[in-house]
């Protein structure tokens, strides 16, 4: 059978780039595709080198793990150790998911025609069977992602943000709630609820005590807060157990940068509220974040 290098080599950066796609998509990295596309190139390339038998040594377990750790490297740029980690163990679930997906469609439809040499499938199948593999497994592993990620434990849920405003700068933990929906009416940037008592490192204390009296327009005395704070007031209705039509006080802040465990997304855009009571009776979270924050970056 007549076996075509170009063959091989698009059909290894199709699958390659979809590998490293719904890897960076499902655990949401920022993706850049010239990144995604250069990391498939060297991978398909390594496909054709290993079929070919030109060195003995691509046929190594220990060089083809150091050729994953390169693409995802160069697909992402991972910016530690533990990045590194989730982001590899994840590309080898959805290789194996797409892989299987796609070899099965093909064992399906001609198994006449299929041969493997040297850990790569070559074939006379269609293109379009393997892709067709290929996006059905991409859709199983992230559809089992999601279940998966529903399920976690709260302490997996927690992250810390840092939320800078005027100069001044708060750390505190906060937990992910998806059921958290509240947004600005106006704006529709997301809303995130941090515990009052937190808040007097980057407010003042006279707007916090007199945060209630605010929703009704009433500045007390102090004026110069009136100036300073005027334009980044919101009135954030909400909705909540016991409570319809309920109103919390607002306050645009310059940034929030939240820190995951393989990333920092940083949005300008969000509104930080005022919440009177304690999220966590144990302090292990003083905050509540929507998945708007994490998922819109700036």
């Amino acid at each position: 059978m007549t076996v075509y290098i170009d063959v091989v080599l698009f059909e290894n950066l199709c699958m390659n780039y979809i590998i490293l796609f719904g890897t960076g998509y499902i655990i949401k990295l920022k993706i850049k595709h010239w990144r995604i596309l250069l990391s498939s190139l060297i991978g398909a390339v390594y496909a054709i080198l290993s079929y070919m038998e030109i060195f003995p040594l691509y046929t190594n377990i220990v060089v083809k793990f150091i050729l994953s750790l390169c693409m995802v490297y160069i697909a992402f740029n991972p910016k530690n150790i533990k990045a590194i980690v989730k982001e590899l163990t994840l590309f080898y679930l959805v290789s194996f998911a797409l892989g299987g997906c796609a070899f099965a469609l093909l064992y399906i439809v001609r198994p006449q025609d299929i041969f493997m040499k040297d850990g790569v499938y070559i074939g006379t199948y269609p293109i379009k069977i393997a892709l067709l593999g290929g996006i059905v497994g991409f859709a199983i592993t992230y559809i089992a992602f999601r279940v998966v990620k529903t399920r976690m434990s709260k302490n997996e849920l927690i992250y810390e943000i840092v939320i800078n405003l005027n100069g001044k700068e708060l750390k505190t933990k906060v937990m992910l709630d998806t059921g958290n929906l509240l947004k600005d009416p106006i704006s529709n940037n997301p809303v995130v609820l941090i515990e009052k008592n937190k808040l007097y490192d980057i407010l003042p204390k006279s707007l916090l005590e007199n945060s209630k009296n605010m929703l009704g327009g009433d500045w007390g005395e102090d004026d110069s807060l009136e100036n300073e704070y005027r334009t980044r007031l919101r009135i954030i209705p909400f909705t909540s157990v016991g409570k319809q039509n309920g109103m919390m006080l607002g306050i645009k802040v310059d940034e929030i940068k939240v820190i995951t465990d393989i990333d920092e997304i940083i949005n300008t855009n969000a509104i930080v509220c005022i919440y009177e009571k304690e999220f966590s009776k144990r302090g292990k979270y003083f905050g509540i974040v929507g998945m708007d924050l994490l998922e819109q970056k700036n």
